[in-house]
């Protein structure tokens, strides 16, 4: 059963509760943190990280993972910078997201139909592609004054006060909540991550399963690297760097299982929140940028160890 029609439980709203306790915690320990500006940098610090965190929970329930997106997410930027530059706005995001469809595509076929291990395969996939972004940018930030007013626009306009980067992920986890849990296809994808031949038994088509949640990953890769572009004012070769970890960390913080067959995505986005508010209590608390590492590299080794755990359980 899906976790949309799991009955609300204690148990299962540990990741909420966490975020709640560490959100208190540091409200009581500075009075900055409840500010509305600073809980408006922490929704646009969480936006593009949320829609990254949809695309990896696709591919965590469907048995798998990926560390490309964060090389994607600049080699999609890059691309739409460049595109945008010369033929307008509509034409750059297109080429943006169309440039993760196909990392995400050729991820999913090679996995899906060569049989090569997630990791080999994404490993690969995230140098090849950071060095294509170098060749293809010189290593220099591309777009910077040339990009149209109206796309830098949206990377600072609000809608009703809110960040226009903030809709984007708030529409995707609607529409693919919908995907994921009332329609045929997100069921396979739990099957399919839950026990893969007992999947193919039952008539799933579990290549194209598999290769479909690497294709919807790179493309919200995609998605989250041209919101990427829009917010620095150009496309950045070195952007995104540690998004992979990030991404998979607040996944399995928000419950999924690094076995498959488990995961929900509005938990993936409070485990994204969960990281973006412990970075953002650490610099409000003048921690050193070092032990802010500590701190966060502790987080994600406690994610996949709890997650080992509950799996021993099981």
């Amino acid at each position: 059963m899906t976790p949309s029609l799991k009955r609300f439980n204690l148990a299962g709203q540990v990741p909420l509760i966490t975020l709640l306790a560490l959100g208190l915690t540091t409200a009581l320990l500075t009075d900055r943190f409840l500010s509305p500006l600073n809980l408006s940098n922490i929704l646009v610090q969480s936006s593009i990280m949320a829609v990254i965190a949809i695309g990896m929970t696709f591919v965590i329930i469907g048995g798998g993972f990926d560390l490309s997106v964060g090389s994607t997410a600049a080699f999609a930027g890059v691309i739409a910078a460049m595109v945008m530059v010369k033929f307008g706005v509509a034409a750059g995001v297109l080429a943006g997201v169309g440039a993760g469809i196909a990392v995400g595509l050729v991820n999913g076929l090679i996995i899906a139909k060569l049989g090569v291990n997630p990791f080999i395969t994404t490993l690969g996939t995230m140098v090849l592609v950071r060095g294509l972004v170098y060749l293809i940018s010189g290593g220099a930030p591309v777009g910077d004054d040339r990009l149209p007013a109206r796309f830098i626009a949206f990377g600072s306009a609000r809608l009703f006060g809110i960040h226009y980067l903030v809709w984007v992920p708030t529409v995707l986890l609607i529409a693919l909540s919908w995907v994921m849990y009332a329609t045929p296809y997100g069921r396979r994808i739990y099957a399919t991550g839950g026990n893969r031949e007992a999947a193919y038994l039952s008539g799933v088509p579990v290549e194209r399963i598999v290769a479909s949640t690497y294709t919807w990953c790179g493309a919200l890769a995609g998605v989250a690297g041209v919101m990427l572009t829009a917010r620095l004012q150009s496309g950045q070769p070195t952007a995104g760097e540690f998004y992979e970890l990030t991404a998979i960390a607040a996944v399995i913080l928000g419950g999924a299982s690094l076995h498959g067959g488990e995961g929900s995505l509005y938990k993936s986005i409070i485990g994204v929140f969960i990281m973006v508010v412990l970075g953002n209590s650490l610099n409000l608390l003048n921690v050193d940028s070092y032990w802010q590492r500590v701190a966060i590299g502790g987080v994600i080794i406690a994610a996949a160890a709890t997650d080992r755990l509950r799996y021993r359980q099981q």
